[in-house]
């Protein structure tokens, strides 16, 4: 550290916890560290056979699959949002929210939930066949889901949400007088949305098809069951079954290149995103009533992605759960891998909310500037796919315990072993890692309501920095707390890929009881387990849906 940026950071408001932000953002950013480092030592002869076999294919198979999920979720986002934003029709405030609910569904559950579905035997085929008179099973022909084509279309289906929720808010945000200057000038309503309000929605759907884009990338369960083997599959496949550490790893810097690419291009479309009217409210374009077939066009559009989504699969889940515990009751097993994700949820979600606090006042009440780029680069841990988080996170956390175990030994002769490698304390870490930016996000929008005059006013009175955020603060940001726990505690419980990976060595969660059940053949027996994790995952689906009532801002697009 120069003598400027002593001198500013000593200077700062809080100095503590500007350090602490510096600290978090070096330990987020370490697994990347480690990643290049891992990757320079080579992976022997191993690599060449990567290269020539194992990455071109997963190159192209993941390629192959952000563009059609890309393609189909822009159709289906766009397309709902179009309609729920500008007509009025029978359902559409039931639609309006409901659209939202095929978040709730993790995709590795959707997967293994329609394979049941499809099956020749399963309710759709046995149905249609009965209506036939048909008694060969494999009397009907239908389309194998167990390839690329299923993947983009059950990953569509369920990670559409995204595009919805960006587009929407677009689209109520223009201007009525636009739209209705190119009304005037004889523009019909396709022509209106694809000449005048695509463009203008674009930077915003944008943002939206990147995070759907980053949830494909980062599926483990749903890929690997159906089939497709993509770069995160090569990696975990790498690191363990060929028990190449140095090969996972550069498989993942290929990964985390594509991801960095998609960002660029999310920011690349809104570099000339600007925003006229300053703060004050645009009036929305006023809903055109539908009637007759339009309606009814509107109507279906809207509820076929809802019911193969979340209708679909969630009532089957819910009979298998049903039937399931009608026979055999609810096994110890379920119950202690329901306490374990409940308890490895917990304490990385109050971690995560108090490191995203920390590095929220940190933003709030420095003055060197330092805590800004630390706020930045502690976020980007959502970005990194869960497989390259969990391969990134074994070098420093094993030389961490190293350097602890040869320091005890020196100074009190006791091995400590393996403190956090290998146990719950990796899990916890991982986690936090991955949805610190949902805590920081949080925090700090609920920061941007507390005036700075509260600070003054406390500081006035003689109150210290801890002091003054202890006893106003936490009170005031209790309600942001509250949003942020529930969609950090959601995703840990939903998480597969680090789950897998970093767990405690004999240790379940819902997560992996689920994906074990599918590798086995028997998802049926993991039905309740599924059933638990969607049930927990409409918390904060409901809870976004309730939110994105209210009036939207500029900077809620942009975030």
């Amino acid at each position: 550290m120069t003598t400027s940026a002593f001198r500013a950071f000593r200077n700062s408001g809080t100095p503590g916890f500007t350090l602490a932000a510096i600290l978090f953002a070096a330990i987020v950013v370490s697994p990347i560290v480690a990643l290049i480092s891992i990757a320079s030592e080579g992976s022997g002869d191993l690599w060449p056979q990567l290269a020539a076999y194992v990455l071109p294919s997963a190159a192209i198979n993941t390629a192959t699959l952000l563009l059609g999920v890309g393609v189909l979720t822009s159709i289906i986002g766009v397309g709902t949002a179009w309609l729920i934003a500008t007509t009025e029709f029978p359902g559409r405030k039931f639609f309006d929210w409901a659209l939202l609910l095929p978040l709730a569904i993790p995709t590795y559950i959707l997967a293994y939930a329609y394979l049941d579905i499809v099956h020749p035997l399963g309710p759709i085929q046995s149905t249609l066949r009965g209506l036939f008179g048909l008694s060969d099973p494999r009397a009907l022909n239908f389309t194998e889901i167990r390839s690329m084509g299923g993947v983009i279309f059950l990953l569509g289906f369920v990670l559409y949400p995204y595009v919805y929720l960006a587009a929407r808010a677009s689209f109520l945000m223009q201007n009525a007088t636009a739209l209705e200057a190119a009304r005037i000038l004889g523009a019909g309503r396709f022509e209106i949305l694809f000449r005048v309000a695509l463009p203008l929605a674009r930077p915003a759907i944008v943002v939206g098809i990147t995070l759907a884009l980053l949830e494909a990338l980062n599926d483990i369960g749903a890929t690997e069951f159906l089939g497709v083997r993509t770069l995160t599959i090569a990696i975990y496949s790498t690191w363990l079954n060929r028990s190449s550490l140095p090969g996972a790893a550069q498989i993942s810097l290929f990964m985390l290149a594509l991801v960095m690419a998609l960002f660029l291009l999310e920011r690349w479309a809104r570099r000339h995103q600007q925003f006229a009217g300053g703060n004050k409210r645009t009036q929305p374009p006023a809903p055109v009533r539908l009637s007759g077939l339009k309606a009814l066009g509107a109507f279906a559009a809207c509820a076929l992605p809802l019911t193969i989504g979340f209708l679909t699969p969630f009532a089957y889940l819910l009979d298998q759960a049903t039937r399931k515990l009608a026979s055999g009751g609810i096994s110890p097993m379920l119950l202690r891998e329901t306490l374990n994700t409940l308890f490895y949820a917990g304490i990385a979600t109050a971690v995560t909310l108090a490191t995203g606090l920390v590095i929220a006042y940190a933003l709030r009440s420095d003055k060197s500037g330092l805590a800004t780029p630390a706020s930045r680069i502690a976020s980007i841990g959502y970005a990194i796919p869960g497989t390259v988080l969990a391969v990134g996170l074994l070098w420093p956390l094993a030389a961490f315990d190293n350097a602890v175990d040869a320091a005890l030994r020196q100074w009190f002769g006791i091995s400590t072993g393996l403190l956090i490698s290998g146990s719950g304390g990796a899990l916890v870490l991982a986690y936090t890692i991955r949805f610190l930016a949902i805590s920081i996000n949080g925090v700090e929008a609920g920061y941007a309501k507390i005036s700075m005059n509260v600070d003054h006013a406390a500081r006035s009175l003689g109150e210290s920095s801890l002091g003054t955020l202890r006893k106003i603060h936490l009170p005031m940001l209790r309600p942001v707390f509250g949003a942020a726990a529930i969609l950090v505690f959601v995703d840990c419980m939903k998480e597969l890929p680090a789950t897998l990976m970093l767990r405690p060595f004999g240790v379940e969660t819902l997560a992996t009881h689920i994906y074990a059940e599918a590798v086995r053949g028997t998802y049926e027996d993991g039905a309740v387990a599924a059933i638990l994790v969607v049930l927990a995952g409409l918390l904060p689906v409901l809870m976004l849906a309730r939110l994105s009532r209210n009036a939207i801002t500029p900077s809620t697009i942009s975030s």
